[in-house]
């Protein structure tokens, strides 16, 4: 699913962002990559979507190499990841349903399948009833569901949510923390970014902790466990 072998990246000004690291995420997995802001949880997020290329080592995402792609197999390559943002990246001129819907329409679906699929997601986030609510008229945590439901509407194997509890208040980060595992638990790969060291503890699970472009620690630590660096 994921496998990052010897990667580096060094940025123009010549700042290590990514220091040698090696990381691989199977089908099916869970995982936290923690760590400070600084750390390189962002510049992992660029190569997974392949908005930044590697300096060196090599960068495999759902059967891509993507040092190797070609640019015209990007946006294909895209289309098949299901991505959760810190800002939600909703579009304000639709409504939650069309939000939705749009992850549907530049793919072509039908307009058949768009409207059994988009309902189907919508429920599964409890957001039935929100479907002609338009973002600025839904709450914070509301509106990050709807940036769920949007990366999972394609039935992507892969979720990668970057800071998706960020932007929302504490205790609503819980709840989208368990709507991510139920939605690993129908199969789908998550790989949650985050700064939040104690919410990840209290969850537990495979944790990716990123110091300084390296990783520190990598391994399974029971709900309310604790994780040092190596």
């Amino acid at each position: 699913m994921i496998d990052l072998i010897d990667v580096s990246l060094k940025y123009d000004n010549q700042t290590t962002a990514i220091d040698d690291i090696n990381f691989k995420v199977d089908d099916g997995e869970f995982v936290f990559i923690v760590g400070s802001s600084g750390a390189g949880k962002s510049s992992i997020i660029k190569l997974l979507l392949r908005e930044r290329v590697a300096n060196s080592g090599t960068v495999l995402v759902n059967g891509y190499n993507l040092n190797r792609i070609k640019k015209r197999k990007i946006p294909e390559f895209r289309r098949k990841l299901g991505v959760v943002f810190q800002d939600f990246r909703l579009i304000p001129t639709l409504n939650v349903f069309d939000n939705v819907a749009f992850s549907l329409r530049v793919t072509d679906a039908s307009n058949r399948y768009i409207r059994s699929r988009v309902p189907y997601i919508l429920n599964l986030m409890g957001l039935s009833n929100k479907a002609k609510r338009f973002p600025h008229e839904i709450s914070g945590g509301e509106q990050q569901r709807v940036a769920l439901a949007r990366a999972l509407v394609n039935d992507p194997p892969l979720i990668i949510a970057d800071e998706p509890t960020g932007n929302i208040d504490p205790e609503l980060s819980y709840e989208i923390v368990e709507l991510l595992q139920g939605i690993n638990e129908c199969g789908t790969t998550i790989v949650m970014v985050t700064h939040e060291h104690e919410l990840v503890r209290d969850f537990g699970g495979r944790i990716v902790n990123i110091e300084h472009g390296r990783v520190v620690f990598d391994g399974i630590v029971p709900a309310g466990g604790h994780y040092e660096s190596k």
